[in-house]
């Protein structure tokens, strides 16, 4: 069974046992799909639709950080079970170590020596970590790895 079909099965259940916050949820991730797949005009593969997750969950996340700030409490935590929704349908986040260790890889690959060759790394290693860990905590990581 494809994401989207699982997403849609998911929904329909939600729909049926009363549960209002997967069947919103699920709503607007169905939404979001299928606006992304008239913007490129085509169905959307398995890791088109886990990226436009990350950009929901993404969204998500600054939003609660803005809810919390501004005292909205009960929007965050509106906010927070949106979030536990749809990290249902990603795949299981890459550790601290495991990122370092795929960083040294892709430095081995590129030949990389030093700060200068960033750019090298990091086109060999998003492929790797694309939809499991934040793009800009690994930039942080292969910078610190290459000396920057």
């Amino acid at each position: 069974m494809s994401l989207k079909a699982e997403i849609q099965e998911a929904a329909k259940r939600a729909l049926k046992s009363g549960d209002a916050v997967t069947l919103s949820t699920l709503r607007l991730l169905l939404s979001a799909l299928h606006n992304e797949e008239i913007k490129v005009r085509k169905e959307l593969t398995a890791d088109e639709i886990q990226k436009t997750i990350t950009t929901l969950c993404k969204q998500r996340n600054e939003a609660i950080e803005m809810f919390r700030k501004g005292g909205r409490e009960e929007l965050a935590q509106k906010e927070e079970a949106e979030l536990v929704v749809l990290k249902r349908y990603l795949p299981r986040p890459l550790s601290e170590d495991e990122v370092a260790a795929l960083i040294r890889a892709s430095i081995d690959e590129a030949g990389a020596k030093g700060i200068g060759d960033l750019g090298k790394v990091m086109k060999l290693l998003m492929p790797k970590v694309s939809g499991r860990s934040d793009g800009k905590r690994v930039n942080e990581m292969a910078k610190a790895l290459l000396g920057g």
